[in-house]
């Protein structure tokens, strides 16, 4: 007869990047160990709520969990790639293309001549913000 723990089913780790969860998920499933995702859809949805439901989570049966960090300890951490990006608004950017929170600021300078560069740090007026997504390589507002 198990006991409960055996199958008390846990958090294991909370991702911002959809890419990155399910690739962890793989390398687990890989190595025999039964696992899942939680909350993708309510992120694939509406990529905002991100940060509100706490982020995208992989759920692990509690009895797994020493062998997935052992597994997991011999990997590069993927954690320093799963980072969430805020606006002027302090509002999480988001990729409309693909949910993903790995994006990354676009410069809009284009490093132009002295005398254009002089002009345009005259004017307070900017475009919009342009974003590049470093999952899909989609550039976006």
């Amino acid at each position: 007869m198990a006991s409960d723990t055996d199958d008390k089913i846990i958090t294991f780790e909370r991702y911002y990047d959809p890419m990155l969860a399910h690739i962890v998920r793989t390398r687990l499933e890989d190595n025999g160990i039964p696992c899942f995702i939680a909350d993708d859809n309510v992120i694939t949805a509406n990529p905002l709520l991100n940060t509100a439901v706490g982020g995208i989570k992989l759920k692990i049966f509690e009895r797994d969990l020493e062998r997935c960090r052992e597994i997991l300890a011999g990997e590069p951490d993927l954690h320093e790639q799963d980072h969430v990006e805020t606006d002027e608004h302090d509002q999480a950017v988001v990729c409309p293309y693909c949910a993903s929170t790995n994006v990354t600021h676009l410069q809009q300078d284009g490093g132009g001549s002295g005398l254009l560069s002089a002009l345009t740090s005259m004017f307070t007026f900017k475009g919009p913000e342009q974003w590049h997504c470093n999952n899909c390589q989609q550039n976006f507002d």
